[in-house]
């Protein structure tokens, strides 16, 4: 402190310690990082504007446009007055009762629609299951590799991570044992997601059984996302955790959204399902937040729900396709270990033994800089395992093009095998 400062009242706001208290930005959002998926796709994209030729592997978009019939609704809903109003904060009557039947489906329990809360995307479900279930202490178990997302929105509620790392040698998937040396008096949450971004693994339903009696066992609430459920491969079952452990049910939150399995990730419709008390309170924290979803958006889902399965399917096919050549590919690089993912589309490389080499010049000790390397060099973008709490990783998204995919990785193939 200066002589001038000495001068000046502590509670001025002209006052150093003012100036520490009062910064810009809150200490709170000041602490969120941007998703790296996102800053990936858009630093391809902006590339690509510029006239480079670089293909993305960033972003977890399907390429194909949503079903016409989805459209179609939508297009129908546009010119309903009744859509040009306020709707209800929890979602349409028509699309909770749909989802409390899939649900119900599912899970082999009777959902009631007012167990379901209708959101902006599965972003906004993830951040409001987290604000409402937190207090500032507790502590969330979270299986890494993990979605980038979950992080922020844990620490967002004033609660704190505890990431659990299950590697490659493992199959991504965390062991019992372990979950149990993470656990605290202060943990209140497991997360789970199966299908899993980043890795693309699907939890047996053994596995699902297994870690949701631990959890039952415990009092932990279990937190699952289920927005991959539909895009499984060679015969791999998907298990909500409910339906193998059904008596989690006054204690687990689902989540999920139409962007995967529909195409629609730009449409923002997601939802939470869970106990009834549970799904109030998130829907006074919506009244306050968003209010209801679009509800042009909200008939489009309704459609997606109760319409012709038969597109989904036509994209589970293709998706399939391109796991089994993205993996084939994969394989083929230098360096890289490649387990075979069997849901979602993404592919989770341990690429450890390329790390310590120089590539053109440029010594390479993390994920971070072989995605950097690989981006600049070979015109190719993916996402860094530090991303997603497992560094010596890559994660490339399988959901584009046949060719796109064939042409991107013989371009990191020929880079690493310089």
């Amino acid at each position: 402190m200066t002589t001038d400062d000495a001068s000046i009242p502590a509670n001025s706001p002209q006052s150093p310690q003012h100036a520490a208290r009062h910064a810009r930005i809150s200490q709170r959002v000041g602490m969120i990082q941007p998703s790296a998926t996102l800053a990936v796709d858009a630093t391809a994209k902006a590339l690509k504007a510029a006239g480079r030729p670089v293909i993305g592997f960033g972003a977890g978009e399907p390429d194909f446009p949503t079903p016409a019939h989805i459209v179609e609704a939508a297009v129908q809903a546009a010119q309903d007055p009744r859509n040009h109003r306020y709707s209800a904060t929890g979602g349409h009557p028509e699309l909770k009762q749909a989802l409390a039947e899939s649900f119900s489906g599912s899970t082999g329990l009777e959902i009631d629609p007012a167990q379901v809360l209708v959101t902006n995307g599965g972003k906004q479900a993830v951040f409001q299951t987290f604000a409402t279930l937190l207090d500032p202490g507790d502590e969330v178990i979270l299986p890494a590799p993990y979605w980038t997302t979950y992080p922020e929105a844990i620490r967002q509620a004033g609660a704190t991570e505890v990431p659990v790392l299950a590697g490659v040698e493992q199959n991504y998937v965390p062991t019992v044992e372990q979950l149990e040396a993470a656990r605290t008096e202060r943990t209140r949450a497991l997360l789970l997601c199966s299908p899993s971004n980043p890795t693309g693994v699907v939890l047996t339903p053994e596995q699902v059984a297994e870690i949701g009696r631990w959890a039952l066992e415990h009092g932990i609430w279990v937190v699952t996302d289920e927005i991959y459920q539909s895009l499984t491969y060679e015969g791999m079952p998907f298990t909500s955790v409910l339906k193998a452990v059904p008596e989690l049910a006054e204690t687990t939150v689902l989540l999920g959204g139409v962007a995967k399995s529909f195409a629609m990730t730009g449409w923002r419709v997601g939802w939470m399902v869970g106990p009834a008390d549970v799904i109030k309170a998130a829907t006074n924290l919506q009244s306050h937040l968003t209010s209801h979803v679009n509800n042009i958006a909200q008939r489009a889902a309704l459609a997606a729900l109760t319409g012709p399965s038969e597109p989904v399917e036509e994209m589970r096919v293709a998706f399939d396709r391109r796991r089994r050549l993205i993996v084939e590919k994969l394989s083929q690089v230098p360096g890289f270990t490649v387990p075979t993912p069997t849901g979602a589309f993404y592919a989770f490389p341990d690429v450890s033994q390329v790390l310590g080499r120089t590539i053109r010049g440029r010594e390479i000790t993390t994920s971070t800089d072989l995605a950097t390397v690989i981006l600049e060099e070979a015109e190719v973008a993916a996402v860094p395992g530090e991303a997603f709490g497992a560094p010596g990783h890559l994660r490339f998204s399988y959901a584009l093009a046949d060719d796109d995919i064939t042409e991107g990785i013989d371009r990191v193939i020929a880079l690493l095998s310089e």
